[in-house]
């Protein structure tokens, strides 16, 4: 409830509370200047004798008002047993002297609060016969044109009342929808930062175990190159010696000297590549995009093949998780283009949309079936497996189109997930 509803809720508690001290009031002083209550007859002492009755039954339901818990609604049997005893007092004081109809019009304002359901209706026209007698000319009727004229007034009165009666109830009904509606918007939205907060601890929780998987995957990855580079550089390197071992000539033995020292020199070199590829090291002080264009340069400096990069989109700080992922996909895929592709040029393209970020590699060379492709094992390198698994692990997907002799394209797309350190 804002704290205007507040504030025209107290003033309708104070117009019901004082209100029919103001209408009693009203009505005894235009009484004895009507001089009907000043006569000292037996109707002057009756007159005063029921202003004292209204006055205490005035006095007594203020304080069962007051006493009241939390000011809530009032007993349906309490509200209409003295809104009748109220009526009573108003007719006979109104018989008496009809400017008294003023005290009677105050059921007009709390019917509503003091009689339960349909018989606030009969309330009301209860009230309205009062005030319509004393339109009339007041009580006793001494002809039948007073009898006529009160009819009217009675149909007239009641109506009205009727009208504002149903007018509030509809806007009663109207307010309570209005208060429901708000209460379950408030439910609503209380749920919904419920979800908002449970959804962040989820992300966050599905941050880690990706972290998780990742270091778990890097540990594979890395055991399968050392499998297939420096290990097979070993065995290698042994069996040059063997033959080395059992040589006959200077120049045969010369000549697989210089074949083992090579396989030794590749196999370092291919140890340093795997250490550095362990972490994100082109990410401790660059963004993702100058991460990925110096990869790029790199790569092409280095095989000999031209290659581009490109940044679509207004780039943004993204989440470690997710640079490093799209870091390692475009390092496998340059690793796999530069041992199968034979191509001539490469084109790498970082795309910032709404809610994601695209990432393509396309190169025009040789291509391959991706149905053909053998099944990965566990000692097998990391291949488009293990880049659709980084994809995956962080709520994205990775495609890829190949066809022998016309090129691969490899597309990867993840949630835009920014950096919120």
């Amino acid at each position: 409830m804002t704290t205007t509803d507040r504030r025209i809720d107290r003033r309708w508690e104070q117009l019901h509370l004082w209100g029919p001290y103001g209408l009693l009031g009203i009505s005894v002083v235009l009484a004895v200047a009507s001089t009907g209550l000043m006569d000292r007859s037996a109707k002057w002492y009756a007159g005063w004798t029921l202003v004292a009755a209204a006055v205490a039954l005035q006095v007594w339901w203020h304080g069962t008002r007051s006493r009241r818990p939390g000011r809530g609604r009032i007993p349906s049997g309490a509200g209409a047993a003295y809104y009748a005893v109220r009526w009573a007092l108003a007719f006979v004081l109104s018989w008496l002297n009809p400017f008294f109809a003023f005290y009677a019009a105050a059921g007009y304002m709390d019917a509503d609060e003091l009689i339960p359901g349909r018989w606030q209706r009969l309330g009301l026209f209860a009230s309205a016969v009062i005030v319509a007698g004393a339109q009339a000319g007041g009580l006793p009727f001494g002809s039948g044109v007073q009898w006529i004229l009160f009819a009217a007034l009675l149909v007239a009165n009641s109506g009205l009342q009727m009208v504002v009666a149903h007018l509030q109830e509809q806007e009663t009904r109207r307010s309570r929808e209005r208060t429901e509606t708000i209460t379950e918007l408030e439910r609503t939205n209380a749920a919904l930062q419920q979800a908002l907060d449970e959804n962040a601890a989820l992300h966050a929780q599905l941050l880690v175990q990706a972290r998780e998987a990742g270091v778990a995957d890097e540990r594979r990855r890395l055991a399968a190159e050392i499998h297939d580079t420096i290990a097979q550089g070993l065995t290698g390197i042994i069996a040059q010696l063997q033959v080395v071992a059992g040589a006959t000539d200077l120049t045969t033995a010369r000549t697989h000297l210089e074949r083992a020292s090579g396989l030794a020199r590749h196999s370092l070199g291919e140890a340093r590549r795997s250490v550095h590829n362990l972490a994100p090291v082109a990410l401790a002080d660059d963004g993702l995009p100058e991460a990925l264009k110096k990869t790029v340069a790199e790569w092409a400096e280095r095989t000999s093949i031209r290659a581009e990069f490109t940044v679509t989109g207004t780039a943004e700080q993204l989440h470690e998780e997710i640079a490093a992922t799209l870091l390692r996909i475009v390092q496998e895929a340059l690793s796999n283009a530069a041992r199968h592709a034979h191509a001539t040029r490469l084109g790498v393209t970082l795309s910032f949309l709404v809610d994601e970020v695209i990432l393509d590699i396309r190169d025009d060379g040789q291509g391959f079936d991706p149905l053909a492709l053998p099944e990965r094992t566990r000692a097998g390198g990391f291949g488009l497996d293990g880049m659709r698994a980084r994809a995956e692990r962080v709520a994205g997907t990775l495609t890829v189109e190949a066809e022998p002799g016309h090129g691969t394209a490899v597309s990867a797309r993840v949630p835009l997930v920014r950096d919120d350190r």
